[in-house]
C-alpha cells in the first residue's frame, strides 16, 4: 500500500487506494478509533469520547510503511493506524463478516435430496468439516447430519461443538415423544402444521437440532419450508398483507402450570434495509389479537394469506428422519411441521436442543481465523 494518497480536508481525511477506490474518514471518527484508546489485552474501548475535542483537527498525516501516522493539532496526541485496518473499516461500508453469507432461498423443488448432508464423525473430529457444515446450514437454513449414534445425548454433543446451548422453559434439551398430560402439542401424536418454535419468547431460539433416536411408527414424516421464500412471495403478490404482517405486533403466549410467557411482535421482522431476517409463525401459540378494531379485518386477511402459503406444497420439503439422522435448521427462518403418527405401530423419539444465532455466528468467525 505504498502508493496510497492522503488528502486532508476540512472535516475528514481522504485516502485513495491503489485499486482506484477512495474513502473519507471523518476526523472525529479517527480520533474516537485511535488504537491507543483500546486496552492492550482485551481490545475493548478505554478512551473517553467526552474528553476529546468535539471538532478535532489533524495537523499532519504521513505514511510510515504499512501505517498512517496522524498528529492532532488541537491536542498533544498522535495516532498510528494500520492501513489494512483503515481499508477494512471504511466508513459507509460494513466490514467483512465471515458469518454473513447470502441465504440460498428454496422451495419444494429443493427436495429432500437437495438438503445439504454431512457426516457426524467428520464434524466431531475436524474444525474444517465443522465450518463447512455450519456454512451450508447458514446458507440454506437447514442441513441433515448422518451417522449420529441413535442414543440420548449424541446430537447434543454435536450441537455443543458450536457453542452454548439455549435453555428454555422446556430445559436445555427436550424429548419429542408421545406422552400423557402433555404441555405442548409436540408431545402428542397429532399433526403439526408448519410453525416456528417459541415465538412467545422475547428472542426465539436460533438453530434447532432434532436428533432422531427412533422413528418406527406409521406416519410422523417431517415437513420443512423456507420462511424467507414464503415472505418474499407474499411481498411480491400481496404487498399490503406483507406490510401488515411486518409492522403490526400481535400477541404470542405459552402457559402451563409453571410458566406464562408472552410477547407482542410482528410475524415478519425486517432489518433496516428491508430484508426479511426473522419469522414468528405459530398459530397454536398466537394470543388473542388485540389491535384496533379497524385493523382486525385487514389483518386477518393478511394472516390468512400467509397461512395459505404454509399449507402450499409448492413451498414444502417432506422427509422421514431415520434413526441416526439429525436435522438442523434456523428456527427463525425455516418453518417445520410433522405428519400425524400412530404410536401403537412403533416408537418415535426425537431429542432436541437449540443454539442461538449469536453463538452460531461467533463460532463461524472464530473458525474463519484458521
Amino acid at each position: 500500500m505504498t502508493d496510497v494518497n492522503v488528502t486532508l480536508g476540512a472535516d475528514a481525511l481522504s485516502l485513495s487506494w491503489p485499486n482506484g477506490g477512495t474513502a473519507d474518514y471523518p476526523y472525529i471518527w479517527l480520533r474516537d478509533n485511535c488504537p491507543s484508546g483500546l486496552h492492550p489485552d482485551t481490545q475493548e474501548r478505554m478512551a473517553d469520547l467526552t474528553q476529546m475535542p468535539e471538532a478535532p483537527v489533524v495537523a499532519k498525516a504521513e505514511l510510515a510503511g504499512p501505517d498512517l501516522n496522524l498528529v492532532w493539532g488541537s491536542e498533544a496526541h498522535q495516532s498510528r493506524f494500520p492501513l489494512a485496518w483503515l481499508q477494512a473499516f471504511r466508513p459507509g461500508q460494513p466490514p467483512e463478516d465471515p458469518a454473513a453469507a447470502p441465504p440460498i432461498v428454496w422451495r419444494s423443488d429443493l427436495g429432500a435430496d437437495g438438503i445439504p448432508r454431512h457426516q457426524a464423525d467428520a464434524i466431531a473430529g475436524s474444525d474444517e468439516a465443522l465450518a463447512v457444515w455450519m456454512r451450508d446450514t447458514g446458507r440454506y437454513g437447514i442441513s441433515i447430519v448422518e451417522g449420529v449414534a441413535a442414543e440420548s445425548g449424541a446430537g447434543r454433543a454435536l450441537a455443543e461443538r458450536i457453542g452454548f446451548l439455549r435453555r428454555t422453559n422446556f430445559g436445555v434439551d427436550f424429548e419429542v415423544v408421545n406422552k400423557p398430560d402433555p404441555n405442548n402439542l409436540a408431545y402428542t401424536a397429532v399433526a403439526l402444521p408448519l410453525h416456528t418454535d417459541l415465538p412467545n419468547q422475547e428472542v426465539p431460539p436460533g438453530y434447532q437440532f432434532l436428533h432422531c433416536i427412533a422413528n418406527e411408527a406409521q406416519g410422523g414424516g417431517s415437513l420443512f419450508a423456507d420462511g424467507y421464500a414464503m415472505a418474499e412471495d407474499l411481498r411480491q403478490n400481496d404487498p399490503d398483507a406483507f406490510d401488515l404482517l411486518s409492522t403490526i405486533a400481535i400477541p404470542f403466549r405459552f402457559h402451563d402450570g409453571e410458566t406464562d410467557l408472552r410477547i407482542h411482535r410482528p410475524v415478519i421482522t425486517l432489518n433496516p434495509s428491508g430484508a426479511v431476517i426473522e419469522l414468528r409463525w405459530n398459530a397454536h401459540l398466537a394470543g388473542v389479537f388485540d389491535m384496533e378494531p379497524g385493523l382486525m379485518v385487514p389483518y386477518y386477511s393478511a394472516y390468512r394469506a400467509f397461512m395459505r402459503r404454509t399449507r402450499d406444497a409448492a413451498f414444502q420439503v417432506t422427509l422421514k428422519l431415520q434413526a441416526g439422522e439429525m436435522v438442523v435448521f434456523d428456527n427463525r427462518r425455516v418453518l417445520h411441521g410433522r405428519e400425524a403418527f400412530d404410536p401403537s405401530t412403533g416408537f418415535r423419539h426425537l431429542q432436541g436442543c437449540y443454539v442461538d444465532r449469536g453463538e452460531f455466528d461467533a463460532r463461524l468467525r472464530v473458525l474463519a481465523r484458521t
